[in-house]
C-alpha cells in the first residue's frame, strides 16, 4: 500500500504529513519598502548561473516584504483550526535575468512557522525561522491605522534573538501598483546534499513558478524608512539601502498550484 504525506512523515493515511495536497490558498496584507542598492550587493547574493537585471531595469532596486498570511489547502479545514493556517514572513525580492528572461527572485526570507518553512523548501524559497512582526490596519476604534491618508505602519524582522530590521509606511494615497521588484514570476534554486556529504547536490534544479487565480486589493502607497542591523548569522545588511524608492500596503489572494522545471538536476 502506498505511503500518503507531502512531503513528510509519509503514513499510510497521510493524516500526520506537515502539508496538505496542494493547490495551496494563500490571502494575506502585504507591507513593502522598496529601495535602491549598489547592484554590487545584489550580484553578491545571485548564484553564478543568474544575471543581474540589465541596466535599464533598475538592477540596484529591491523590494522587502512583511507579509501577514492564512493559508489553507481546497478543503479549508486549516481555517477552523488556525494554528495551522496563520503565519507572517518577511523576504527580500530582487530582478535578475535567466537565460535571457526577466524574473523576480527571493534572495532572503524569514517565517515563524514550519509548515510555511517546508512548503517553501518544496517550492525553492529559502526560508528560515524569524520572528516577524506589522501593524494590522483596523476599521474601529483608535488600536491602529485606517487605510486612509497618514495611516502608519511598522514592522520589524528579527532572527537568532538578534534584530535585523525595523521599517515602517505611511500611507499617502491610493496608487496603482505596490511596486516594480516583486511583478515577475520567481526565479528559484531548489538545492539538497547528497547524503554522503561530498560537496555535490542531490537536487539541484532551477523553477519558475507565479501565482494563479490571484485576487488584488486597492494598493496604498506612501513614505517609508528601513534600516538593517548586523548579525553574525545573517547577511541581510549587505543589502543595505542606499535610496529609499517608496512604501505599500495591499491585501493579496493567490493559489500556487505547480510551478515549471527551467534545468533539471545535472
Amino acid at each position: 500500500m502506498a505511503l500518503q504525506g507531502l512531503p513528510f512523515p509519509r503514513t499510510i493515511s497521510g493524516a500526520a504529513s506537515l502539508l496538505p495536497p496542494p493547490p495551496w490558498h494563500y490571502s494575506g496584507d502585504l507591507l513593502t519598502v522598496e529601495y535602491r542598492t549598489d547592484p554590487a550587493n545584489i550580484r553578491a547574493v545571485l548564484p553564478p548561473d543568474v544575471d543581474l537585471a540589465n541596466h535599464d531595469e533598475d538592477p540596484g532596486a529591491v523590494a522587502i516584504i512583511w507579509a501577514d498570511w492564512q493559508s489553507c489547502g481546497d478543503s479549508g479545514e486549516e481555517l477552523l483550526d488556525p494554528v495551522r493556517s496563520q503565519y507572517r514572513e518577511a523576504f527580500v525580492v530582487v530582478r535578475c535575468r535567466y537565460k535571457g528572461a526577466l524574473y523576480s527572485r527571493c534572495v532572503f526570507i524569514w517565517v515563524d512557522k514550519d509548515f510555511a518553512l517546508v512548503r517553501g523548501y518544496i517550492q525553492g524559497y529559502p526560508k528560515k525561522f524569524g520572528s516577524i512582526h506589522q501593524t494590522r490596519p483596523i476599521n474601529v476604534g483608535r488600536a491602529g491605522p485606517r487605510l486612509a491618508p497618514g495611516g502608519r505602519f511598522g514592522m520589524t524582522l528579527a532572527a537568532a534573538d538578534r534584530r535585523l530590521a525595523n521599517a515602517s509606511v505611511t500611507l499617502v494615497k491610493e496608487v496603482e501598483a505596490s511596486g516594480f521588484v516583486n511583478g515577475h514570476a520567481m526565479l528559484h534554486h531548489r538545492w539538497f546534499p547528497r547524503i554522503e556529504l561530498t560537496g555535490d547536490d542531490a537536487l539541484n534544479e532551477v523553477v519558475t513558478m507565479a501565482g494563479v487565480d490571484v485576487e488584488l486589493g486597492p494598493v496604498w502607497g506612501g513614505s517609508a524608512t528601513l534600516e538593517f542591523f548586523e548579525s553574525p548569522t545573517e547577511e541581510l545588511a549587505q543589502l543595505t539601502p542606499l535610496e529609499i524608492i517608496g512604501g505599500y500596503f495591499r491585501s493579496v489572494g493567490t493559489t500556487f498550484a505547480g510551478g515549471t522545471t527551467l534545468r533539471s538536476t545535472p
